[in-house]
Order: C-alpha cells, then sequence, then structure tokens
C-alpha cells in the first residue's frame, strides 16, 4: 500500500517539477524554487502535529484510505491545470492538499508499522518500507524521465505524467481497504475514539501530550533531531545539485539534457536507499543505531567537500548515492526508535512531529541554499560549509546517542 502510492508520488511530482522548474519560459531563481517548496511544505508543517491527533484518535485504515482517495480525486484538477498552463491560486491549493496528505499518509503508515511487526523486527520492516517506498518514489521519477524523452516536454507532456498518480493513490487506497481490518492498524485506545468536535477540543491538550512524551525519551528525541538536522543539509544539496544539472553542466534550454542528467541522481538516490535497507539491519544491531548513524554521517563530512568540489557530473552522482544511503539510514534508525520508545497512543503524534521537523529544516536548508547559490550552483565554500556540518552532527549524535540508546537500536 505504501509502495503503490508513492510509485504516484514519483509521477505526480516529476509532472510538477517540470511544468514549475524546468519550463524555458520561466526558468525561476533559486529563491523562487525555495519558496515553491516552501508553499508546498511549510502549511503542512506547521499543522502536522495538529492532525497528528487524528491518528491517535481514529481508526488508522480509515484515515489512510481516505488520504489517498481524496488525493486520487484531487490529482484530476491538478493534472489540467498543468495541461493548461493555468498556475495560479487555485493551482497551488490544489498541489498543496496533495503534499500534504502524503506527509499525513507517511506519518500513519510509520505509526502503523509496530501492529504489523514485532520489535525485534522493526529494525528491518522500518529499512524495507521506506527505503523502497524512497525507490518507488524513484522509480516513478525515472519513469517520467524516460517517458518525457519520449513525448518531449512541455505543460501537455507534464500534465499527462502527473495524470498517472491517479493510478498509484486509487490502487494504494483500494489495497488499504481490502487487506485490514477496520483496527488493524491501531490505535489501541480506544477511548480516544470520537467526533470530529471531541477530536479538535482535544487537538492541542493531546499534541502538548505528545510532545511530552516525546521529551521524556531522550533516545527517540536524539534521534529525531539528528534526522531533522541531516534533511537540513540535504535541503542545501538538493537545491545545488537542481541547479548545477539546470544552468552548470547544461544550458538553461537544454531541458532534456538536464532531465536526463537528474535521472542519474534520481537513480543514485534510488541504489543509496536500497544500499541503506541493507546494510543498516545487520550493522545496527551489531553495533547499536546510533553509532551506525555518526559513522555514516561521519564519512558524508570526507565524501561531500572530496566529490563535490571538483563539480563533475559523475563525482556529484557518486555523492548523491553517499548522501542518499546516510539520510536513508538515518531515517531507518530514527523511525525505530520512535516506534520503540513511544507508547502506540501517542505515535501518530510523535511521527507528525517527526514529519514537521524535517520539512521545516529541509525547507530552511532550501532557502539557506538559495540564498547562498548562484544561479548555476557553483560555490565550493557552501560544499565545504555542508561538510563540516555533516562532521559536526556525527560528532554530537555519537555523544548523546551512547548515553540514551533505543532498546531496538
Amino acid at each position: 500500500m505504501r509502495l503503490s502510492s508513492q510509485l504516484g508520488d514519483g509521477w505526480f511530482q516529476a509532472g510538477l517539477a517540470g511544468s514549475v522548474f524546468f519550463n524555458p519560459e520561466r526558468a525561476p531563481s533559486p529563491l523562487a524554487i525555495a519558496t515553491a517548496f516552501a508553499v508546498l511544505l511549510v502549511p503542512y508543517s506547521i499543522l502536522g502535529p495538529f492532525v497528528g491527533v487524528v491518528l491517535d484518535r481514529w481508526s488508522r485504515r480509515q484515515v489512510l484510505f481516505g488520504a489517498n482517495a481524496l488525493r486520487a480525486a484531487l490529482v484530476i484538477p491538478a493534472a489540467l491545470f498543468v495541461w493548461y498552463g493555468r498556475e495560479g491560486p487555485a493551482f497551488v491549493v490544489t498541489a498543496l492538499a496533495i503534499i500534504a496528505l502524503n506527509r499525513f499518509f507517511l506519518s500513519g503508515v510509520s505509526a502503523s508499522i509496530p501492529h504489523v511487526a514485532d520489535d525485534p523486527r522493526l529494525v528491518t520492516a522500518n529499512s524495507f518500507a521506506t527505503t523502497f517506498g524512497t525507490v518507488m518514489f524513484t522509480a516513478g521519477l525515472g519513469t517520467a524521465a524516460l517517458a518525457f524523452q519520449v513525448i518531449g516536454t512541455g505543460f501537455h507532456s507534464y500534465g499527462t505524467v502527473a495524470a498517472c498518480a491517479i493510478a498509484g493513490y486509487g490502487l494504494s487506497a483500494a489495497l488499504t481497504l481490502t487487506s485490514f481490518r477496520r483496527d488493524a492498524l491501531g490505535p489501541d485506545d480506544e477511548e480516544h475514539h470520537g467526533s470530529l468536535t471531541a477530536v479538535l477540543d482535544g487537538a492541542a491538550r493531546g499534541m502538548v501530550a505528545g510532545v511530552r512524551h516525546l521529551v521524556a525519551r531522550p533516545a527517540a528525541a536524539s534521534a529525531l533531531l539528528t534526522h531533522a538536522v541531516s534533511r537540513g543539509y540535504y535541503g542545501i544539496l538538493a537545491i545545488g545539485t537542481l541547479l548545477l544539472y539546470r544552468s552548470y553542466y547544461n544550458q538553461g534550454d537544454d531541458v532534456i539534457g538536464s532531465l536526463v542528467g537528474l535521472g542519474t541522481i534520481v537513480a543514485a538516490v534510488g541504489l543509496g536507499a536500497v544500499a541503506a535497507s541493507l546494510l543498516t539491519p545487520p550493522l545496527a544491531r551489531r553495533f547499536g543505531g546510533w553509532r551506525w548513524v555518526a559513522g555514516v554521517l561521519g564519512l558524508l563530512a570526507v565524501l561531500v567537500p572530496s566529490l563535490g568540489l571538483a563539480y563533475l557530473a559523475p563525482l556529484t552522482v557518486a555523492g548523491a548515492l553517499f548522501v542518499s544511503l546516510a539520510t536513508q539510514a538515518t531515517k531507518i534508525v530514527s523511525d525505530t526508535a520512535l516506534q520503540v520508545e513511544c507508547d502506540d497512543e501517542f505515535r501518530g503524534r510523535v511521527f507528525s512531529v517527526n514529519d514537521t521537523a524535517f520539512n521545516l529544516c529541509f525547507v530552511s536548508g532550501l532557502f539557506l541554499g538559495s540564498l547562498a547559490l548562484p544561479s548555476d550552483g557553483h560555490a565550493p565554500w557552501l560544499v565545504l560549509v555542508v561538510g563540516a556540518g555533516y562532521g559536526l552532527l556525527a560528532i554530537w549524535y555519537w555523544m548523546v546517542g551512547g548515553r540514551h540508546r533505543a532498546r531496538a537500536v
């Protein structure tokens, strides 16, 4: 159910990105790109912890089904807006709703995993779910890039690819409804079920309790913070890579060349995610998840400058692979720490806080990158700063993570 949904994400976001970021008629500035991401991510990031209360009060199966069924319906007007090149306020609101519901969906799936996997297998379950979710998202982006090579670029092509997401979201919604009983995915505490009014009345108090629950569990809190900060560095590198392939490695009007180049980045990210899924379970069990995360983040402190400063496309691809491996490994360990340390009645809220933290850090990284980077993405000093940032984060988590170890990681 998760994999089909994330395949749809790849198709929808490829159509969206082609329309907004790779339209020669518009060619947005780095700040405009960061602003576009912020418009899509920040509103949900602010409301995410609030709506996460729903995941702890209502049947998660019903919530997950409703989220993807609604997204499948909303893709229809969004794809038509792209097809006709009408990217006004209505388009922004529709795209915002689809992206926001995606984060809501992924929070619900993460909160539900302990209901389908025993504690000793949570690392492996998270490794598979998050990593192959990323692989399917990457597959959506990759097949979209191939489609653009065949059918060309332009509003009609972007709209067609975006519309394919209906199949992914629709299949996910159908699987959710047919594969699980109403109560199979939690929450366990039936007292929290109730009307919308009751949910809204208790939301503020519930979120305060959820944050306190997290703060009282330093193993989970430190893992969440490490994941969030690493997403900030990821945001800086993401916008830098986007600009490099749009303007430095390719001319601004060579849309196909830019998309093909980014396709290799997408493939490298997918390969890094697969590597993380294979390496993280055995290494986290053998050495401790906190040591594994600190190790891969420390490795990035060396590899990001070593591979990035040359500004050669093949080395950029290699860097993307290692950054993806480290980021995915951090997410797997962080998700597992949250699941084993936090009680089920709080997991929906905790994962919503988690999503909010890394979304805001990712957007912050995009904005910092957009302000620091030239339009072609070439800024050697920023590569050094990001490498140093990964090093400091690795040292901090090595010290803090060793003092507060989660039971399963």
